[in-house]
């Protein structure tokens, strides 16, 4: 009986150590090590170590991997050089106190290599990803695996650069051969500061792609990665390192981010999808042609929207134009014309000198010569002058003056909003020649104006003062401005309003100029009515085409919308959002000004039958994937979390090149970092657009917002507007109709016949599929527009069922019909009423 009790007591403390040894722990010690195929999880089960094999291989390495998720994502590798070819590993400490990799024979194959460890170590993995190796009496961390990653970058940890950028004492990325091999690949990643601090990926020693250098914020070349840095990366500069770092933040498993280095050497923003159960990309470095380093040669620009892609600089010409034209740009440019220098120093005459030609809005060229911060612009433009090898110079707040000592001026792209100007030396004989003559034709204008218009100046400055001191009693309602620096503040002197906004670097226009502009607002010049008051086109002096919208005097809303719209689009930058140029305020005129949109509404298009064979399906697929990134930016990547509330088909704008450009922001919400719906009892937005929860209940979201998008990409498709669908022979709504040929399985009549063909029906069925899934009832049923983003480009391959939709089956004919006849009082985008359970819901008229 003693034996069996003896024996009984022997196995469970055998299996005591066992659980133990076999992840029953986050720690692992001399004693307490993991054996293959053993795991052991951080205290809060975020990440998992142990021993795995990757996709397609049968090799075993010790890796980190995100845990409690269906797709394998490794974030670190130990034994990546290493592996081993059977089961037999085991990892563990050992006498000297370093983390090793041992086979089946105990060969060491991997060891974190510490120089002087401690004898009593132990080993933690914790829920930030890194594994500390401490000493076991007092914690202190003497090795990490944060300062020796693979090729994920993970929240917490440092990407550190030692000024001697041939100094090994730095930590970077480097890429796994291939999806099967972690073992060491071709690409890496990491700071370089030999001038400027930026990003830089290399293939082997060869720059492969770059983010352009730091401006205390972000970098400049990149952007589009603002959604990189509202997640807090921040570049610190010390006495001898770079430290690229990123906060520490609880891990959400909903939706895990990180950064990795691929290995195909691109850098990609990943995060896991719990709800699609799916790895998807936020975003990636190497998105176009023109974002690989140096894609047109020296003295070459890449424009992405530009046939062909690259083009020389102005000045230049390609160095080998047969191979050029070939569509081989990696031999660059050369000057068409030689620098004169010697006569920026001497009493040459000013026409015969070297000037400067201005490239706006660039990622500036590779900075291989040098910089100084101290100048201030003009001094930086002197320098470059004065400095027979400057070739061209630049000035960016936050950074200082850039200078350029060759023409190899290399990795110079073009963006449509953001980065920096260059300023290019050019030779006389390659600049516009006419601009010394206009100099000296203006110079005699000025002698002779001058004097005249100094007294008109001082007539109208004396009239106006009578007229403020006349006035000076009477209650002001009008929003004023004044400009300090390039600061603009309007506000509203009123007994229950103060608005006062701050927007930088929003130009003022004079009301003059306007007038003249749209031939003193001759309704010939304009475009269209809203809530807001009219719209006209302008041309400027300067040839520049311009969008006016005039805030009407008898617009109660329109003052409240011009409030919005200013303090929201102003912040704004996207190539699918309508740009705000500026504004005038002038007395009782209140302007925006906003760039002009050649081929007017989306609306015009798609529901006019003259027109709509203009949009075959390749461009309204590209309007829709442009309204869904436009969508995406102001959802997730803006500085600001923007909720639309009125996105429409009459909201949508398109350029000369049917660009969609999202426009009309006077209804749109603000929310606050962690806000993700609001309530309101002033529900403005547009009949047929509107979501359930914000029709009835004052409820909106981003999701409401992705509803309203479900509606346009339909009405896209069909080519009728939702709300006058039941006009035809269907009497239902094109939502009730989507959903009852859904139904019945037979979504090939929705098609608009001018886009059906047979080679596009899978896409557009597709596109139809993603449309009823954003017009589900229920807010948790409807995808994020990143999600959207995905299905609509076929990145996430099986798509849910969707479910019934808002606003279906529940309204009759009779009800719609007295929705549209109280429609009708307003405009076609207004808004009056909306209809569920035949029941009328009053609604704020826009």
């Amino acid at each position: 009986m003693r034996l069996q009790t003896d024996w009984r007591f022997s196995l469970r403390f055998l299996l005591l150590l066992l659980s133990f040894c076999y992840g029953r722990s986050d720690t692992i010690t001399s004693t307490n090590f993991i054996k293959d195929p053993a795991t052991i999880a951080s205290n809060g089960s975020t990440f998992k170590l142990g021993f795995f094999s990757p996709l397609n291989s049968t090799r075993r390495y010790v890796g980190i991997w995100l845990n409690n998720i269906s797709v394998q994502t490794i974030v670190w590798v130990a034994n990546r050089d290493s592996p081993l070819n059977d089961t037999s590993g085991i990892f563990t400490i050992s006498k000297d106190g370093n983390l090793v990799v041992l086979d089946g024979n105990d060969t060491v194959l991997w060891s974190s290599n510490v120089s002087s460890p401690l004898v009593n170590t132990s080993a933690q993995i914790l829920d930030t990803g890194n594994l500390i190796l401490q000493d076991a009496v007092s914690g202190f961390v003497i090795w990490e695996s944060f300062q020796h990653p693979s090729n994920v970058f993970l929240y917490s940890m440092k990407l550190i650069t030692n000024k001697d950028m041939n100094s090994k004492d730095k930590v970077q990325l480097t890429s796994w051969k291939n999806p099967s091999d972690p073992s060491t690949g071709n690409f890496l990643f990491g700071l370089d500061v030999q001038y400027l601090p930026e990003l830089v990926i290399w293939n082997g020693r060869n720059p492969y792609w770059r983010s352009g250098p730091w401006n205390g914020n972000t970098f400049i070349g990149r952007p589009e990665m603002t959604d990189i840095y509202l997640s807090g990366y921040n570049l610190v500069i010390g006495d001898n390192t770079y430290t690229l770092s990123t906060p520490y933040r609880s891990v959400d498993m909903q939706e895990y981010e990180f950064l990795s280095l691929s290995s195909q050497g691109n850098w990609e923003q990943k995060y896991w999808d719990a709800k699609e159960a799916q790895l998807k990309n936020y975003w990636s470095a190497l998105g176009t042609q023109c974002d690989f380093y140096g894609a047109c040669g020296t003295a070459g620009i890449c424009d992405v929207k530009a046939s062909p892609v690259c083009s020389c600089i102005k000045g230049f010409k390609p160095k080998h134009e047969e191979e050029w034209n070939k569509g081989n740009w990696s031999r660059g440019c050369v000057r068409k014309t030689p620098l004169n220098c010697t006569h920026n120093s001497n009493n040459a005459t000013a026409e015969a000198a070297d000037g400067f030609f201005k490239l706006e809005t660039i990622k500036l060229p590779f900075l291989e010569q040098w910089s100084n911060a101290s100048y201030y612009e003009d001094e930086c433009r002197q320098e470059c002058f004065t400095n027979c090898s400057c070739t061209a110079y630049a000035f960016e707040k936050g950074i200082g003056c850039m200078l350029w000592r060759r023409d190899d001026l290399i990795d110079i792209q073009k963006f449509e909003s953001g980065g920096a100007d260059l300023y290019l030396r050019m030779a006389y004989a390659d600049l516009d020649h006419t601009t010394n003559q206009v100099k000296d034709k203006k110079r005699i204008i000025i002698a002779i104006v001058l004097p005249g218009t100094f007294i008109i100046f001082i007539t109208i400055a004396i009239y106006f003062w009578w007229r403020l001191k006349t006035h000076k009693h009477e209650k002001k309602t009008s929003i004023k401005s004044s400009k300090k620096g390039k600061i603009l503040k309007c506000t509203r002197d009123d007994d229950t309003i103060g608005d006062e906004i701050e927007l930088e670097e929003l130009p003022l226009y004079d009301f003059e100029e306007l007038a003249i502009a749209t031939n003193n607002f001759d309704l010939s010049n304009q475009l269209g009515q809203g809530g807001f008051g009219p719209v006209y086109k302008g041309k400027l002096l300067n040839g520049q085409e311009i969008a006016i919208k005039r805030l009407s005097r008898t617009s109660n809303q329109g003052y409240e919308e011009f409030i919005t719209e200013v303090k929201v689009i102003s912040k704004l930058q996207h190539r699918n959002l309508v740009q705000l140029l500026g504004c005038c305020i002038e007395g009782e005129e209140k302007m925006l000004i906003y760039e002009y949109m050649a081929n007017g509404s989306l609306d015009a298009m798609i529901f006019d039958s003259s027109k709509q064979s203009i949009l075959d399906w390749k461009k309204r697929f590209n309007i829709i994937d442009g309204i869904a990134r436009g969508l995406l930016y102001l959802h997730r990547d803006s500085r600001l979390k923007i909720i639309h509330r009125d996105l429409k088909a009459s909201n949508i704008l398109l350029d000369k090149n049917l660009n969609p450009k999202i426009s009309d922001f006077g209804t749109a919400r603000i929310f606050g970092g962690d806000e993700v719906e609001a309530n309101t009892i002033r529900v403005v937005g547009t009949y047929g657009y509107m979501s359930p929860e914000y029709a009835l209940e004052g409820q909106f979201s981003e999701k409401s917002d992705v509803f309203s998008f479900g509606v346009l990409l339909l009405e896209i498709i069909c080519g009728r507007r939702n709300t006058k669908f039941h006009e035809h022979e269907h009497g239902t709504s094109l939502v009730g109709y989507a959903w009852k040929l859904w139904v019945e399985n037979n979504l090939i009549p929705l098609i608009e016949p001018t886009i059906h063909e047979l080679c596009f029906q899978p896409e557009i069925l597709r596109c139809i599929h993603v449309g009823l899934l954003c017009i589900q009832e229920f807010v948790d049923d409807r995808p994020h527009v990143s999600t959207i983003i995905s299905m609509l480009n076929s990145e996430i391959i099986d798509l849910p069922s969707p479910k019934r939709p808002g606003f279906v089956g529940k309204s009759h004919k009779s009800d719609m019909e007295s929705s549209e006849q109280n429609l009708d009082k307003y405009s076609t985008n207004s808004v009056t009423y909306s209809v569920n359970s035949g029941t009328p819901t009053a609604i704020t008229p826009r």
